[in-house]
């Protein structure tokens, strides 16, 4: 077992006992799971809506090539400037370039966490560059130290009484703080930073191939005010990001609302065409988008999983996931959590290294019900297991045991030679550890079934 499997394990455990943690997340996904239910009401069809969207993105995965391209040639047209980062070196290092070419003191920051995945906000502050979160969820784990929790949800392990805590530790605010009042209290603060700000930086929902734009989705307002003040706008996103038309967007916003956060709509919906254009009041003097692939290519290039590009970032899946709602989402050591994270992440940080993420995939079927896209995710955790053992990276223990496990399994004799006391035997000596120490072990019966129904007869 290598070391991030150990770590996951370990972490697993200590979070899914920690009751804190279960009653925090039990609340909050009790209010998700009430939305959702009441913004369901606004489709006539939800599986026809699913069909259409799925549809849409199954022709940008397999027509990739031609659509970033076709972004690339409308976006250039209304003056923005295109980057292709190969990986995120070589993303970071085009965004710090142009932060220091427009010699830029202060960073705002919005609806990106694909600027999580190549560890940005490390990178800008090295170069002694304020980096600021203007999100509330990202900013209040920005301030604690951590990274998000949940790819929509970012403070979603946090209760109201541990942010106040928080704040009152960090700026001196009263520890009985409402959350009203630490809203407003934020709200202040950052709208001195957006005016100030040199450079406002977000990622997009959507790269939009008809008319060269970047659409983002948030529902306060702030990647607006991160892109309206500064000079220069950098939208940073991997390349499955785009939609072939604007007209797509009809289907995809409804969807993304309602499972994303229960509502019919997102209460910002804005669509970037590029930097200011003549007779405009507002808008960034110069706006550059990153297409980011860091490992996309190579789910693209593979016709089982490429499937998993057609992703839209709901969240719905994490919060469907029972592995997800008890271990949460940190133990993955991963931006991208949940069903979804467990599938891509072995193929952008390294196979061998996070294959375990898809062993803990229960394949109940839940992610698979819930997806807006119809990805098919049990049967994508069931190819990275396949293929983890095809490669070779599973332990000799492992391999050894499930060879006897087959060998025992496909031949009715040896299992019955194997009586139930040989059985449980093997049970509490190999599969104590497999099953948990809080847990009893089955008892096998002594006379298999074989036997039972040979002797009816």
């Amino acid at each position: 077992m290598g070391r991030q499997a150990k770590r996951f394990k370990i972490q697993s455990e200590k979070v899914a006992f920690d009751k804190k943690h279960r009653h925090t997340i039990g609340f909050n996904m009790e209010r998700y799971e009430e939305a959702v239910e009441n913004g369901m009401n606004q489709f006539e069809d939800i599986d026809h809506a699913r069909d259409r969207v799925s549809e849409i993105k199954d022709k940008v995965i397999n027509n990739l090539d031609k659509y970033l391209e076709q972004f690339e040639e409308n976006f250039t047209k209304r003056g923005g400037k295109v980057i292709w980062a190969r990986d995120g070196r070589e993303a970071v290092r085009n965004i710090i370039e142009i932060l220091e070419k427009n010699d830029a003191k202060l960073v705002v920051k919005s609806k990106s966490m694909t600027t999580e995945e190549i560890d940005l906000n490390k990178y800008v502050e090295a170069k002694g560059i304020e980096n600021l979160e203007t999100d509330l969820g990202e900013y209040i784990v920005q301030v604690a130290g951590e990274r998000p929790y949940h790819i929509v949800t970012p403070a979603m392990h946090k209760s109201k009484e541990d942010v106040a805590k928080l704040f009152n530790e960090k700026f001196g605010t009263p520890v009985d703080s409402t959350p009203e009042f630490l809203t407003g209290y934020v709200r202040e603060l950052l709208r001195e930073k957006y005016t100030s700000a040199d450079v406002g930086i977000t990622g997009g929902n959507f790269l939009i191939a008809d008319i060269g734009a970047v659409a983002v989705t948030e529902n306060e307002g702030n990647a607006l005010m991160s892109t309206s003040f500064p000079r220069v706008h950098i939208a940073v996103d991997g390349i499955e990001k785009i939609i072939p038309s604007v007209h797509d967007l009809h289907y995809i916003w409804p969807l993304l609302a309602t499972r994303g956060t229960g509502q019919n709509i997102s209460v910002y919906n804005t669509i970037f065409t590029g930097p200011r254009q003549e007779g405009e009041i507002d808008g960034p003097e110069e706006m550059y988008v990153i297409l980011l692939d860091n490992g996309r290519s190579q789910l693209l290039a593979d016709p089982e999983l490429r499937e998993a590009l057609k992703c839209i970032r709901c969240g719905a899946c994490l919060n469907e996931c029972p592995v997800y709602r008890n271990i949460g989402g940190y133990t993955y050591d991963s931006v991208y959590s949940g069903p979804i994270g467990s599938i891509i992440t072995p193929h952008l940080k390294g196979f061998k290294q996070y294959k375990h993420l898809s062993d803990a995939c229960s394949l109940c079927r839940k992610c698979a019900e819930v997806c807006p896209v119809k990805i098919n995710l049990p049967e994508l955790h069931l190819i990275n297991r396949r293929k983890a053992t095809e490669r070779g990276y599973n332990n000799i223990s492992w391999n050894i045991s499930m060879y006897g496990y087959k060998k025992v399994m496909l031949n009715r004799k040896i299992l019955d030679i194997s009586g139930g006391g040989m059985k449980n035997f093997a049970a509490r000596t190999f599969g104590k550890g497999i099953w948990g120490p809080r847990r009893e072990l089955p008892h096998i019966s002594k006379r298999s079934f074989s036997k039972i129904w040979k002797s009816k007869k």
